[in-house]
């Protein structure tokens, strides 16, 4: 009987017999990397790790050839690669758990990857960076499909075209990765679905990369119906749910748009005046009519102000008080006067000044170096992720660490005159409180670590050329950012207000628009993108757009077809109220002012210009504060909508079941019950204002009865009446936007 050992040689033997015989070699920068992409040797959680593991490391993704070639022929007194002993070679060895392999089995002997390691090493091993043919493109088949039911699967075809004009057929060597784990892919690009959904594949080969989007559906089961589409939006969005066989939601009711509206661009529920005269109204154009006054209202630019104050890191640590104030104002100003975005982007990025006197140059002020000037800006304004491509090129993005480093030198001249500092907490270098002046020097460079030498200052796109010399780097940014070409900045603008609108971007996560993560309806996104800069770059008229269409008006309730549809807008999800609103909300409804440290009475969560106080350190936070922070107000440490917290907790729960906050409130003296109470007024009354205070409509018959019999039931009507408030600000119709 043969041992195992033995029984792996001979068949190495046979197979590179076989190989050896025909003469060919293996290519190393094709052959060989695409088969360590392809068993997953240099991805992040393997070998390519930025520390590698068990003390190999290879580039991420295979961006580095040349490095991986030294790695693998040169270290452990060259083990990895045995040209004397080919079958011997660690780097056949471990993947085949001949040897303990903590990655497990990556590929089998009598695999096509076993072979191309084998016989490259026996014919020496060699790096063919001079002679090896470049892959120029990648094509796909198919790059968009639809398939139905009783149809079972896709099957993709990869071709590599090569620097020879010839093209190859890499559908066996291509790595294929799913954004969501409801299909599984063979080795050959056979991609069969676990469940009905929409996937996007990213097909990768070694430095190219194609995204496919793939539906698999189920025939339809009833006739295709829809409400008729008011304008572009819903030509496009309800064609895509058409071929989806995906039938909308009707539109909302009276309450539920009122509410959202309300909401959306006024950061607030409607009062019970203002969701009794909408609902009861006749009039066929009262939503639109709707949408204009609210846009007029000062609540819709404190609201948007609001929301950039956010991601601008507007916050009293590092800008103090007055700094966060000047800045909140200097938004609402634009937000009233709806100044193109472009303008306003432009003299952000060219501020300069005192952060007292000059509100925008607070946006350097709040980023203290150029790594997070260079990275909020990039994401912030065109919504590019640069992050990766500090440590190493973009693995899913053309962004490269040159492009890097020459964008963060455009913002290495920045500078700080701190005029006076009197922060209370000697221990916090991160903390500022006084007036600074932000400055550009002459001289200053970010050098990139891997030459020790700075890389010339360019805008981000390899095109562009090296900026003068002379030239002052933040006003040729600013210029570039917001100019007519720049294909970044418009839709990324465009994308971010279909979010706040929609709840979800065409292009999800907002701010990371690549190659590898299309919007979801981009013929939509590209009108948008135009309609925005006809208009001349203004927020209004694009909110006006979406929000007079009816895929902003559907309902959330959803039908057999489209209850797991969480791409094609196909209904509206419902989503928990910000924090801000929440806590407005219960104002609004109990009557019960909330208190925030340094602000006067009467101040609302909405209208409060930063975080907090200055220093919450030794002192314990209000109920005001208490409440915005267990609902996921954003600390402003980072340039995220991510940051602001969403999901309903468990904590949030409690607050509201069982806190002191809502206690507090509903059993104030002169809360709204108590002046309810004081005037006379019936219960049957109190109920009705109640129910349309908390939730912008009429009380149903069985609820009205509930209420009346419990009423009538007890001696204390206050006891009853607050317990029907606490029930309906605990309900779901009052916690959710829907």
């Amino acid at each position: 009987m043969l041992r195992a050992g033995t029984c792996l040689s001979v068949v190495a033997a046979i197979l590179l017999s076989s190989t050896t015989s025909t003469g060919q070699e293996p290519s190393f920068r094709r052959h060989v990397m695409a088969a360590l992409s392809r068993a997953g040797c240099n991805l992040g959680t393997c070998h390519g790790n930025a520390n590698g593991k068990g003390g190999f490391k290879i580039s991420l993704r295979g961006e580095d050839p040349a490095g991986d070639y030294k790695v693998l022929t040169r270290e452990v007194t060259s083990r990895r690669v045995n040209v004397l002993a080919p079958a011997e070679s660690l780097l056949l060895r471990k993947p085949t758990m001949q040897v303990a392999h903590e990655g497990g089995l990556r590929f089998a002997v009598d695999s096509p990857e076993y072979q191309v390691f084998l016989n490259w090493i026996a014919a020496g091993a060699r790096d063919d960076a001079e002679k090896a043919l470049r892959v120029v493109s990648l094509d796909v088949e198919p790059r968009d499909a639809i398939v139905t039911e009783p149809v079972k699967h896709a099957q993709l075809k990869v071709m590599a075209t090569l620097s020879d004009g010839t093209q190859d057929d890499v559908t066996r060597w291509a790595c294929y990765e799913p954004s969501q784990p409801i299909v599984e892919i063979t080795e050959a690009g056979r991609v069969t679905p676990t469940q009905p959904g929409e996937v996007t594949v990213v097909v990768r080969y070694l430095d190219k990369q194609v995204p496919v989007r793939l539906a698999f559906i189920r025939p339809a089961s009833a006739p295709w119906q829809s409400t008729p589409p008011r304008n572009r939006i819903d030509e496009l969005v309800f064609g895509k749910l058409k071929s989806l066989n995906l039938p909308p939601a009707p539109l909302s009711d009276d309450t539920a748009f009122i509410r959202r509206a309300t909401l959306d661009l006024c950061g607030t529920i409607p009062t019970a005046e203002e969701a009794r005269r909408f609902v009861q109204s006749n009039d066929p154009g009262k939503r639109s009519k709707l949408v204009e006054e609210l846009l007029d209202r000062p609540q819709f630019a404190q609201t948007w102000a609001l929301k950039w104050s956010d991601l601008l890191r507007n916050e009293e640590r590092t800008l103090d008080r007055k700094g966060v104030d000047n800045f909140n104002t200097w938004l609402k100003i634009q937000m009233t006067v709806d100044r193109p975005w472009n303008e306003m982007a432009r003299e952000l990025l060219s501020s300069r000044g005192s952060t007292y006197s000059e509100p925008a140059s607070n946006y350097y002020r709040a980023l203290r170096d150029p790594f997070t000037r260079a990275e909020t800006t990039a994401q912030l304004f065109l919504g590019v992720r640069l992050q990766c491509a500090k440590c190493h090129s973009h693995p899913f993005d053309r962004w490269t660490q040159n492009d890097y480093y020459a964008w963060t030198n455009a913002f290495s001249r920045v500078d700080y005159k701190v005029l006076e500092n009197r922060r209370r907490d000697t221990n916090d270098k991160h903390e500022f409180d006084g007036e600074q002046v932000v400055f550009v020097p002459r001289t200053g460079d970010v050098k990139d670590p891997r030459t020790g030498e700075p890389r010339a200052p360019r805008m981000l796109d390899e095109h562009e050329a090296a900026l003068p010399v002379t030239a002052d780097r933040l006003d040729e940014l600013a210029d570039w950012v917001v100019a007519d070409g720049n294909p970044y900045f418009a839709q990324a603008q465009v994308n971010r207000i279909w979010f706040h609108l929609l709840g979800r971007g065409l292009v999800d996560p907002i701010d990371d628009f690549r190659l590898t993560n299309p919007a979801s309806h981009p013929e939509l996104l590209e009108w948008l993108t135009q309609e925005f800069r006809t208009s001349g770059f203004r927020l209004k008229p694009m909110i006006r757009l979406v929000m007079n269409s009816a895929t902003y008006q559907l309902a959330s309730e959803t039908n057999d077809a489209n209850a797991r549809d969480e791409l094609n807008y196909s209904h509206v999800p419902p989503r928990r109220i910000a924090a801000e609103a929440m806590a407005d909300a219960l104002v609004q409804v109990l009557g019960s002012p909330l208190e925030f440290t340094g602000y006067p009475a009467g101040t609302t969560a909405g209208e409060l210009a930063g975080t907090g106080a200055s220093v919450r350190r030794g002192r314990t936070s209000t109920m005001g504060e208490q409440l915005l922070t267990t609902f996921g107000k954003p600390a402003r440490q980072q340039s995220c909508e991510c940051e602001r917290v969403t999901a309903p907790t468990l904590a949030q729960t409690f607050q509201l079941v069982s806190g002191p906050v809502l206690d507090s409130m509903l059993v104030t003296k002169n809360n709204s019950i108590g002046r309810w109470l004081a005037e006379g007024r019936s219960d049957s009354d109190i109920v009705r204002e109640l129910y349309w205070s908390a939730l912008s409509r009429e009380p149903s018959d069985a609820e009205f009865r509930a209420a009346s019999a419990k009423l009538g039931s007890v001696p204390d009507r206050r006891i009853v009446l607050e317990d029907l408030a606490w029930a309906l600000v605990n309900s779901n119709e009052f916690l959710f936007r829907r």
